[in-house]
């Protein structure tokens, strides 16, 4: 593969995924879920960037657990997992694996809840902070409690019932554990057609569900949701709620700042193009007014350029097949002199010093397994 192929085809898929980014989607999708599903496949270290590919994510940023990732990166993870899984019932197992633990403070809130409403309802209002690439909205009255589904970007139909498979047997099991048995009265209606596979469901799902309806939604009687949680934890309850009040507060705040947007701006252009009097003009500002609000958010148009920059350029590092030379006209360097002196004052070596130490880090892995 040519530098200058390999470059362009980097380039496409990167550009293309900037531009379902920009306006649209922070990141803020813990990588833990794509650890889980990872373990699910049952891969081993020198596998893991095959479920990572088309996403600009490295094997170790995966293993951070500081590490977000958008809604795009965590649909392409689905996809590659898609792929890589020899398993047709992968989406209700993966559902099975996400239990409320993993799922931070609000897998807490669901645990310590007074009954199944308030874990629905939860579930509404917080899933932004984890999952942002669904939405719930509950409705309820004396009979029933409906919980419409959501996908908030275009999926492909086996993304889609993957999603929708893994969603409903996540209800199926957190109601149980409310409740204190199966939830044998539940309805599920799914959009997608009854899969080969759709036999198994019964293996995964307590109550009845139903193929090719229009919404995937999920309705349980009222009276259900009313039963009290055994494992109810009231002083519990209200610290984990302030606790995902908080993060939910600090994301509404962070997508406000001027630094998120700046973040968002150059995002939707291709890497290193954007100068800072057009960004400034892309927020309808002038420089000066840009360069102020930055330095009270702490930064600046360099820093938050460099940092962008710099992450692209360590993640392309990681694909012996992209030269270095077509790495920096990725990242808008016309002179591949000028990319490698940026780089060696980002990372304090030359560029091709750090792949040799990918390499090296690799080739340790590789032995130790």
């Amino acid at each position: 593969l040519s530098s200058s192929s390999a470059a362009s085809d980097v380039y496409k898929r990167q550009y293309s995924m900037y531009q379902t980014h920009s306006g649209k989607e922070p990141a803020i999708i813990p990588c833990s879920y794509t650890r889980l599903i990872g373990r699910e496949l049952d891969l081993q270290a020198r596998d893991l960037p095959k479920l990572l590919k088309f996403t600009a994510l490295t094997t170790e940023q995966l293993m951070r657990d500081d590490t977000m990732i958008t809604a795009s990166q965590q649909i392409q993870i689905l996809q590659n997992s898609l792929e890589l899984s020899a398993s047709d019932q992968f989406g209700l197992r993966l559902g099975q694996r996400l239990t409320p633990s993993t799922h931070g403070s609000m897998g807490f809130l669901i645990n310590s809840s007074p009954n199944l409403l308030a874990v629905l309802q939860a579930f509404q209002t917080f899933l932004p902070t984890r999952m942002s690439l669904i939405r719930l909205e509950t409705h309820t009255n004396a009979e029933w409690t409906t919980c419409l589904i959501f996908f908030e970007q275009t999926l492909s139909h086996a993304v889609h019932r993957l999603l929708s498979e893994t969603v409903a047997v996540i209800f199926s099991e957190c109601a149980e554990f409310i409740v204190g048995r199966p939830l044998t009265e539940a309805v599920i209606q799914f959009s997608h057609p009854a899969p080969d596979h759709h036999a198994c469901y019964a293996d995964y799902l307590a109550g009845t569900y139903q193929f090719d309806q229009p919404q995937l939604s999920i309705r349980v009687p009222t009276e259900l949701c009313l039963i009290a949680n055994a494992s109810a934890q009231h002083d519990s309850y209200l610290l984990a709620m302030q606790q995902c009040e908080m993060i939910l507060n600090r994301l509404k705040t962070q997508q406000h700042s001027t630094t998120y947007q700046v973040q968002k701006a150059m995002l939707s252009y291709p890497l290193g193009q954007l100068s800072e009097e057009d960004l400034a003009a892309a927020l309808f500002m002038n420089k000066r007014t840009l360069a102020r609000r930055l330095v009270k958010e702490n930064t600046s148009y360099r820093l938050i350029r460099d940092r962008i920059l710099s992450e692209k350029a360590s993640s392309y590092l990681h694909d012996p097949q992209i030269s270095v030379e077509a790495i920096a006209s990725l990242l808008n360097y016309h002179d591949s002199a000028n990319f490698r002196r940026a780089f060696k004052r980002w990372f304090g070596v030359s560029p091709s010093a750090y792949r040799r130490k990918i390499t090296h880090r690799q080739e340790e892995n590789d032995l130790r397994e």
